[in-house]
């Protein structure tokens, strides 16, 4: 983790125009083609979940922009990327879980099953300490939605994506997902970039 100076940087004139603004975050909203994440999950017995949040780090690891995150007053360097899930317990509580990205996807595969045991198991958060860039998601199985705009607490700036279930019609599966981020680690250009990314690796995934 390497801390940057804001002015020697491409984020210079972000990060004076939003790093004390009191909204500085963006939501997109993209509706996605997730079918062959859906028979992949059906014919190969993995969890749409866990292919769906290894897509979201193998499109954010071709933004640069996802190394860097504002940090209280300060712009951070990151060396790695982590996708956090929500974990469902026992008691019907939930607790985080961060899952360090790999390039592979059945190592991503054997940390998502064994950290989210770990987890239910113990009902306590796992969190990755050091060099990480960590992005939020949150999944609501339960029922669909068109969107969503996250709290914004002033302390948590990861960029972060929220979805519901998947849509059906015919052979085809649909998913809206929403992506909040914040305006001093990139733009609207970039963050579309990354959706179109994400749509990419959908559909190529070969696993």
């Amino acid at each position: 983790m390497e801390e940057l100076d804001p002015k020697q940087t491409s984020r210079a004139e972000a990060f004076a125009l939003w790093m004390k603004a009191p909204m500085p975050m963006v939501t997109l909203v993209k509706t996605l083609d997730v079918t062959r994440l859906v028979r992949l999950s059906r014919r190969g017995g993995l969890k749409f979940n866990l292919l769906l949040c290894w897509c979201v780090g193998k499109a954010a690891s071709r933004v640069e922009e996802f190394y860097t995150l504002p940090v209280g007053d300060r712009l951070i360097r990151c060396g790695n990327l982590a996708v956090n899930t929500i974990v469902a317990l026992e008691d019907g509580g939930i607790a985080a879980c961060d899952l360090p990205f790999s390039e592979s996807l059945d190592q991503f595969r054997r940390d998502y099953l064994a950290l989210t045991a770990q987890v239910r198991e113990t009902g306590r958060p796992y969190d990755l300490n050091g060099d990480y860039t960590v992005i939020g998601t949150s999944a609501l199985p339960q029922t669909e939605i068109d969107g969503a705009v996250n709290i914004y607490a002033g302390c948590y700036n990861n960029p972060f994506l929220v979805w519901g279930t998947y849509r059906k019609k015919l052979w085809r599966a649909s998913l809206p997902i929403s992506f909040q981020f914040h305006h001093t680690q990139m733009d609207g250009g970039h963050a579309a970039r990354f959706l179109e990314n994400l749509q990419e690796e959908i559909r190529t995934l070969n696993p």
